[in-house]
Order: C-alpha cells, then sequence, then structure tokens
C-alpha cells in the first residue's frame, strides 16, 4: 500500500520470493502509467517490474479483500486518509508498517492506530526497519532489514520474503522501539543537515549524532520497557544512515534550511516527503506529556516552528 520510493523498493524485493502481489496506489493515472512503462513513472524509475505478476488497484477495500497481509509504506501525513477508508474486515490478516512516522493528531504509532481503530491482534502486527534506503534496497546492494514482532514465527516468515541477493533480515521483538527509532531518526537527521548547511564540520555532526543516540535510548526506554541494545542496526545504525546519506530527503531537507532556505521553501523544494518535519512535531507533544530530556528535538522543533534561526539552535545546543 503506497506508490513511494520505499514501497516500490519493498515491492521489487518481495517479488522476488511472491508469484503475485496486490498494490495499492491512490492515482489511477500512475497505475495506467505503471503498467505501460512497467516501471514506477514518478519513483525509482529505473527499476523494471513484471507487471503481469501484480494486480493493481486505487480501490484500498478491494487491496485488503485481496490480500492475507498488507504492507503498509504511505508517508505519516497520508495514512489515516488511506487507511479510514477500509470497510472490509482486518480478521486473521497481518499488518506490515514500513512507515517512519506517527499518524497525525493522536500522535500514535502506526500499531497503535491498526489496534485502536480496527481491533488488529498484536501479535498479527509487525515493523519493518533499516538501516536501509530505498534506493539501495533497490539496486541490490547489501542492505539489512529488521522485521519486528511480538510474534517471532511471524517476523521470521515475513523475513523470508525480504531475503533475496544482497538483502537480508533481521529479527526482533521490540516493536514499540523499532517505531519510535524511525521517527526519531528522522529527527535527528535534520539536525545533522543543518549543520551540514551551515559548515559547522565534521566534528560537531560527530558530537550531534552521539547525542541523539543516547537522547533516542532515553525516550524509548521511558516509553516500553522492552529489553534492547540502542547500538543494534535497527537503532544506531539506522540513525547513522539516514544523517549521513546524501539519499536522505530528511538531512537534504535540513541542508537547505542550513544553507539559508526558509522552512517553507525548503519544504517546496522537496520532492519527496520529510518525514522527519512531521515527526518533530509530534514527538515534541508526546515528550510535552513524556518529559524526557531531548534537547535536539527541542532544536529541531525550535527551527521548524517557532522560527528560531537554525545557527542559534544549533550553537545554543549543549553536546556532551
Amino acid at each position: 500500500m503506497g506508490g513511494g520510493s520505499w514501497a516500490t523498493a519493498l515491492a521489487h524485493l518481495l517479488m522476488n520470493n511472491c508469484e503475485t502481489i496486490t498494490w495499492y496506489m491512490r492515482r489511477r493515472d500512475r497505475i495506467d502509467e505503471f503498467n505501460r512503462l512497467r516501471h514506477n513513472p514518478a519513483y525509482l524509475t529505473d527499476v523494471q517490474f513484471d507487471t503481469q505478476r501484480i494486480f493493481f488497484t486505487d480501490d484500498i477495500n478491494r487491496a485488503v479483500a485481496e490480500a492475507d497481509t498488507l504492507l503498509l509504506a504511505m508517508p505519516s501525513p497520508y495514512f489515516k486518509d488511506h487507511i479510514d477508508k477500509i470497510q472490509q474486515s482486518l480478521e486473521g490478516k497481518n499488518i506490515v508498517t514500513a512507515i517512519k512516522g506517527i499518524v497525525p493528531d493522536g500522535n500514535m504509532l502506526v500499531t497503535d492506530y491498526m489496534a485502536d481503530r480496527f481491533g488488529v491482534p498484536r501479535e498479527n502486527m509487525l515493523v519493518v526497519s533499516g538501516p536501509c534506503h530505498a534506493e539501495e534496497v533497490a539496486l541490490n546492494r547489501p542492505s539489512y532489514l529488521t522485521v519486528g514482532c511480538i510474534d517471532q514465527s511471524k517476523a521470521a516468515a515475513f523475513g523470508t520474503l525480504l531475503e533475496y541477493g544482497n538483502s537480508h533480515a533481521i529479527l526482533s521483538n521490540d516493536v514499540d522501539g523499532i517505531e519510535y527509532a524511525g521517527v526519531l531518526k528522522n529527527v535527528y537527521a535534520i539536525a545533522a543537515g543543518v549543520i551540514h548547511g551551515l559548515k559547522r564540520g565534521d566534528n560537531l555532526l560527530a558530537m550531534l549524532v552521539s547525542n541523539a543516540i543516547r537522547e533516542m535510548e532515553r525516550f524509548i526506554n521511558a516509553v516500553d520497557t522492552t529489553p534492547r541494545n540502542i547500538c543494534d542496526s535497527v537503532y544506531l545504525g539506522d540513525l547513522l544512515v539516514t544523517a549521513y546519506s546524501r539519499f536522505s530527503r530528511n538531512h537534504n531537507f535540513g541542508s537547505m534550511i542550513g544553507r539559508g532556505y526558509s522552512v517553507k521553501s525548503a519544504r517546496m523544494e522537496m520532492e519527496q516527503t520529510a518525514e522527519g518535519y512531521y515527526g518533530t512535531k509530534c514527538m515534541h507533544e508526546i515528550n510535552e506529556r513524556v518529559c524526557v530530556d531531548m534537547p535536539i528535538l527541542d532544536a529541531v522543533y525550535d527551527i521548524l516552528y517557532r522560527g528560531v534561526s537554525a545557527e542559534y539552535a544549533i550553537r545554543s545546543l549543549q553536546l556532551q
């Protein structure tokens, strides 16, 4: 479910291990172009598909009826616009979220929303995370995807569908921790991009990232007691690849702000959604309740939503 680069990379990966897939996209014109060109007309256009093995539909309820497993890969700001149209029963279906964001308005994790809105049991919900970029997954470069589920047999079963060529699956039971880490690493990648745009150097960037992983650990441990090692690839690795890579849209978004773009102008320049923009507001509001010390999150929030200059916000950080 979804038509962006992450959805496209995951669909391409799954088709190595699945006879057919059902693919829901909102726009019929994109579906028609995809069938004609045999690739996504808007994202990862070099990646070719055997469209004879894909059942495309712009009807989300038809997609739900056809599938036993739903893989959610749309941007979080538009998640409810799609999902709330579902009228089909989700009983017995597995829900896999690859969304790196918080559900707007209620500031809920995707798995929490699916449990609350549709009554999906926790053992039927999985998460897929990095460290990986869609572009490298699609190019079959070495990639390690983490699959989280409280039912490890389901994590293993879905993990086998992601293993092909240079792509490997790692299993975890830390569903909430993985989801929160996926949101926070985008926030920190914006800060990393700001430092890059300000030309403040690699030394400061290294300090920011080392402080960010500790900040992430403080928050996740405060909201979820599942045992975890914050240095595992799904936490630290995903933070590193998002903070440093040229493929990172959140880093690039922050870099534009550091170079002097206004937040509004930087958002307009972005061709794809910078999840960290929305994630920053959601996480700031959640932390008003949790009350964890999160100076980097606060600094990014000040830049994006309070009009504080990037130079001042970064200079004011007390990194240790």
